[in-house]
């Protein structure tokens, strides 16, 4: 098992990554927990949940909203929950955002923490404290950052997975490469085919996306400034995810090959270097064309991106594979460019 820290204005945060599973009645330190999932997960790890009341909430990102976060108060006010209480968010990205969010705003705050079950969900969702909901179907507009007390990463739930989640996930372990790790990408370029999907090569993606992501929310809790490298490849990808229902992974998939793509145009990156970012993505299965039929939905929606700043947006280039770097781009230009393109600038 390996423990990294999290150093957050509201308190720390102890990732834990390995077999640690077992450390979770110990974490609960001696109370019972309210436990937020959904009920594919609780159907399927419903015997590992410490004893305490269970809320259920719906899946996909339909479910990420202020409707249910209205739900799940009403559920902890009828549990008579106060600032003692322990919330824990068990499953994927969706329940721990949405998990987060409610115990960060209920009572003004209870401690909570996470066991993620995806891949996706341990190596970025769960881990650096933003926890949100969506709005209108643009993800996360209204959020908090409040750090989980502590996360577990146990790579038992990622056996279980179908691939086509595995997948879903390991987009952004290629990103976590993509702006801080240039090993990384070069670990999945030699693997063999189908390897990556293998528990050791799983267990070293996990470990590694959290050290870069740990680093990045120590230096930068509330993207102030160089944890907006973590949104390389968002702000094309959650446009694309709000108008075509791509899972997150395969939008952001998408995202990262076009802003690789606009690198190369700028001056900034070498040609050859976002090949081999998109031939990694495409071998790991994923998409990597931005489909001239969602042009204008996708234009449209890059105007309710988090990341704006009056007429332009911060956008994460890269300038090396490993290295990435964030300058304003003209809002105006980049919907320019997305109407232009069809897999790239």
């Amino acid at each position: 098992m390996r423990t990294f820290k999290i150093r957050g204005a509201t308190g720390p945060s102890t990732v834990m990554v390995g077999s640690c599973l077992d450390q979770l009645p110990a974490l609960c330190n001696g109370r019972q927990p309210v436990i937020i999932t959904d009920a594919t997960v609780r159907g399927r790890w419903g015997h590992v949940f410490p004893p305490g009341p269970v809320v259920c909430i719906g899946q996909g990102e339909p479910a990420k909203t202020l409707e249910t976060a209205q739900a799940v108060y009403r559920q902890l006010a009828a549990l008579e929950a106060d600032r003692t209480t322990l919330v824990i968010g068990i499953g994927g990205g969706i329940v721990c955002d949405l998990a987060g969010f409610c115990a960060a705003t209920y009572m003004r705050g209870l401690d909570f923490g996470f066991v993620p079950t995806t891949l996706l969900a341990q190596v970025d969702a769960s881990v650096g404290g933003k926890n949100g909901v969506n709005l209108d179907g643009y993800k996360n507009l209204i959020g908090v950052f409040q750090q989980p007390a502590f996360v577990i990463c146990d790579p038992c739930f990622i056996a279980t997975l179908p691939p086509a989640e595995v997948q879903n996930g390991l987009a952004e372990a290629v990103k976590h490469g993509a702006i801080a790790n240039a090993g990384l990408l070069e670990f999945l370029e030699t693997l063999p085919d189908g390897a990556c999907l293998q528990p050791e090569a799983l267990a070293r993606l996990v470990a590694e996306s959290v050290t870069i992501k740990a680093a990045v929310v120590n230096a930068d809790e509330k993207e102030a400034g160089p944890r907006r490298i973590l949104n390389f490849g968002h702000t094309i990808g959650h446009a694309v995810e709000k108008v075509t229902g791509l899972s997150h992974g395969r939008a952001v998939s998408v995202g990262m090959v076009f802003a690789a793509a606009l690198s190369v145009s700028l001056g900034l990156l070498a040609a050859q270097k976002a090949a081999r970012l998109k031939g990694v993505l495409e071998r790991l299965g994923l998409p990597t064309a931005l489909d001239r039929t969602w042009a204008p939905a996708v234009a449209e929606a890059l105007g309710k991106d988090k990341k704006r700043r009056g007429q332009d947006v911060d956008f994460v280039f890269l300038s090396d594979l490993g290295r990435a770097v964030v300058q304003p781009l003209a809002l105006d230009r980049l919907k320019g460019l997305v109407l232009g393109a069809n897999s790239a600038p």
